[in-house]
């Protein structure tokens, strides 16, 4: 079968693409804006990309088009699948009828850290010799890949709020019906399709009623927005995790001040010792989260502990891009206040005194429309410098908002200002859930260029 996949490049189509094509169907694709990493994984499986929506992309006509969730009406290739009445899908239903619908789904919801937990507990599987399959909104760095069929009956996949496609405005995760829920957290985000955080919770609802009563659903013991769905109606099992609370069930004990290491107990009883590469409290709980997942699909905490010394975090998740002359350039997805509040808390902890300069791209829906504008001058305390793009696509003034940040209109405006306050022992952070224009890359670029230029003339 020819499926050829509207908004390829999306890290969730890019996903559903791997899954069809090592089911062995020709798969083709299409996007408006190709880049890394996705376009490289896409190319190394030998998938056609083709750049933009022209219409002459169907023809000759595929047997099947999966249509992402960012394309709309009017769109010059959805309006020639609905004229030409080509077979069509979402991706969230061609996944569940064709991968998930036999097999044991350990799905990971929540407004934050979905992709890092949903790593780990594939990690977990994988290291307890179950193979699992998986489709994670990243490329994991354990598998070099972001999906994969697997081979046995377990698959892990980030469990996405967001809308199914324009032809089914339910959330993508009402499709995946998870023997194992994880509910990491909950805040208000996507504003672009909820008006506010009771249509969310009213998702999550949803979602809650598609577990088996045979199942298991994980939840932070401290988040009261969860707290307030779970009571709407839930018919599996309920476990809580982390938080400060005795009575979870699953507790993080003596965390280091970073998050590098704590101990894990179950039932007031201790597990094991981890010790990890990984930073911030936010990912203890993470953590603890995947190693509760795993125990419910039969893996043991103590071997759950000792997997995650192995575990290499998700591309894109404080990922240290490149340590140059004494100083570190990180790339990090975060792109909602508290998100960026936690990753700089992390940051903040494991290098001290050091400075930290942040780098922000407001790049989603939600931050365009000013909907956190607030929050963001609090949550990007913890840095030394701020540095913002304030794009054209802003509905807000950042120079208004973020009163201790050097502003820019464009990025290389914006790497001007970084590269002429960086010097020896700074810590970079930079933070997009975009292509940033490549402004990564280019400060690497021009790190590696003033490191020669020293040798050169020393």
């Amino acid at each position: 079968m020819h499926i050829h996949i509207l908004g390829i490049c999306g890290t969730f189509m890019g996903g559903i693409a791997a899954l069809a094509k090592a089911l062995g169907h020709r798969v083709t694709g299409s996007d408006q804006q190709v880049y890394p990493p996705m376009s490289e994984q896409l190319q190394q499986l030998g998938i056609e990309l083709i750049e933009g929506y022209d219409a002459k992309q169907l023809s000759p006509t595929p047997d099947l088009v999966i249509i992402g969730n960012a394309l709309s009406r009017g769109n010059a290739a959805v309006e020639a699948v609905l004229n030409q009445r080509i077979p069509y899908q979402s991706g969230a239903q061609w996944l569940h009828d064709h991968v998930l619908q036999q097999r044991w789904v350990l799905a990971v919801a929540g407004t934050h850290g979905k992709t890092t937990t949903a790593s780990m507990l594939a990690w977990l599987l994988e290291a307890g010799g179950l193979k699992p399959g998986f489709l994670v909104g990243g490329v994991l760095a354990n598998f070099a890949q972001s999906a994969r069929l697997g081979e046995s009956d377990f698959f892990v996949i980030e469990a996405d709020e967001y809308d199914t496609a324009f032809f089914d405005k339910r959330s993508k995760f009402v499709h995946y019906c998870p023997s194992t829920l994880i509910l990491n957290n909950l805040e208000f985000d996507h504003a672009d399709i909820f008006p506010d955080l009771a249509a969310i919770q009213r998702q999550f609802e949803h979602l809650l009623r598609v577990v088996p009563g045979y199942g298991q659903v994980l939840y932070a013991a401290d988040d009261a927005n969860l707290q307030a769905v779970l009571e709407r109606g839930c018919w599996s099992e309920q476990v809580s995790v982390g938080g400060q609370q005795q009575e979870s069930e699953w507790q993080a004990r003596n965390i280091a001040a970073d998050g590098s290491r704590f101990q894990v107990y179950w039932r007031n009883q201790y597990q094991a010792d981890v010790s990890w590469s990984l930073l911030g409290l936010h990912n203890v709980y993470n953590a603890l989260m995947a190693i509760a997942a795993a125990q419910h699909a039969g893996i043991a905490a103590a071997d759950s502990c000792r997997a995650l010394a192995q575990f290499k975090n998700t591309k894109r998740r404080l990922e240290l891009l490149a340590d140059i002359d004494n100083v570190r350039v990180y790339d990090d997805f975060a792109h909602h206040p508290t998100a960026i509040a936690t990753t700089l808390a992390g940051l903040r902890a494991h290098v001290g005194d050091a400075r930290i300069l942040a780098v922000l791209e407001p790049r989603s829906n939600t931050m365009k429309a000013g909907v956190h504008a607030a929050q963001l001058s609090q949550a990007l305390d913890a840095a030394d410098q701020l540095f913002v793009l304030q794009s054209p696509q802003l509905s807000w003034s950042v120079a208004d908002t973020i009163g201790a940040a050097q502003v820019a209109t464009n990025s290389t405006e914006l790497l001007q200002q970084v590269t002429a306050q960086i010097r020896a022992g700074d810590h970079v952070l930079i933070m997009s859930n975009g292509g940033f224009d490549g402004f990564h890359q280019r400060l690497v670029e021009w790190l590696r260029q003033r490191a020669d230029n020293r040798r050169t003339t020393a």
